[in-house]
């Protein structure tokens, strides 16, 4: 088997999707390799997912940003909504907004103050064009009215460290991937930009306590197949997923690096990612987002 995961290694995706991979390879008996296929806004792995024979032996572990790519990229040889079929989401990532110690910015107020002192002179990263961490920028900015400028790069480690060396100004990371670099005092967590606060940053105030109004972003990673996949074997991969996620060793783990479970019946999921699409084509238009 092999689970497909649009992104590069090391990333909030990737690590969710090893770490739900390493439990039900032990359950199935069976050798998951995780392979990872970056690139045009995460459309080149799901492109391989959904061109996959649909037999569950190939299997995609994507994010949030699966369904802001039809916004996005008009052009993807493929339909999320046709083409695919959910299993399941795995887990809510609460996003954190970060930024070097060395920029002397310590509050959210200080950094929109410092945006619309300079319109335009900020810089925020995002694991992507059209990615879901920049629709997080996006409404985060849109909500606090201050122009900033995107710089995309191929995955959230990459992103970072251009953060954390002080060449882009700010992020919107999952906690996942930030959560050590916090601890270590490498980056200063201004607030969450999830609907409510996340569970491993409990002390910190998301950016609609800090009074941005419809800031806030939901990160998620899931896992869907091919959309020919029948029902059996999409029941099964349900089921066998939700005992992996239960499993109070992986429920641990996935604590401890701020992840939250989140499951939802294939039916259920499939739904969500249908009305999520729509949404997003909102905020896209309205951020005026281009993916060249």
């Amino acid at each position: 088997m092999r689970v497909v995961v649009p992104f590069t290694a090391a990333s909030a995706t990737d690590t969710v999707a090893r770490m739900v991979s390493e439990r039900l390879a032990a359950q199935l008996g069976q050798n998951i390799v995780v392979e990872n296929r970056p690139g045009a806004g995460g459309t080149i792995g799901v492109g391989v997912v959904a061109r996959a024979e649909p037999d569950g032996y190939t299997i995609l572990v994507h994010s949030s940003s699966l369904t802001v790519t039809p916004s996005t990229y008009p052009n993807q040889p493929y339909d999320t909504v046709r083409d695919l079929s959910g299993i399941t989401p795995l887990a809510n990532l609460p996003t954190v907004l970060v930024i070097a110690p060395s920029k002397g910015i310590r509050t959210v107020k200080e950094l929109v103050a410092a945006a619309k002192a300079k319109p335009g002179a900020l810089n925020y990263a995002s694991a992507g064009a059209g990615s879901a961490t920049q629709l997080n920028a996006e409404r985060f900015r849109l909500g606090a009215g201050f122009d900033a400028v995107h710089v995309p790069f191929k995955g959230t480690p990459e992103a970072l460290t251009e953060v954390m060396t002080g060449r882009v100004d700010y992020y919107f990371c999952p906690v996942l991937s930030a959560l050590q670099f916090i601890k270590e005092g490498r980056l200063l967590a201004l607030a969450a930009g999830s609907t409510k606060r996340s569970s491993a940053l409990p002390d910190l105030p998301t950016t609609l306590e800090a009074g941005i109004p419809n800031s806030d972003y939901n990160f998620w990673v899931g896992m869907v197949v091919p959309a020919k996949a029948s029902r059996d074997i999409v029941n099964k991969l349900h089921q066998q997923t939700l005992k992996a996620l239960q499993a109070p060793d992986l429920r641990e783990r996935m604590a401890k690096l701020g992840a939250e479970l989140m499951i939802m019946t294939p039916n259920e999921f499939n739904a969500y990612i249908r009305n999520e699409i729509a949404s997003n084509a909102l905020l896209v238009k309205a951020a005026k987002i281009v993916v060249n």
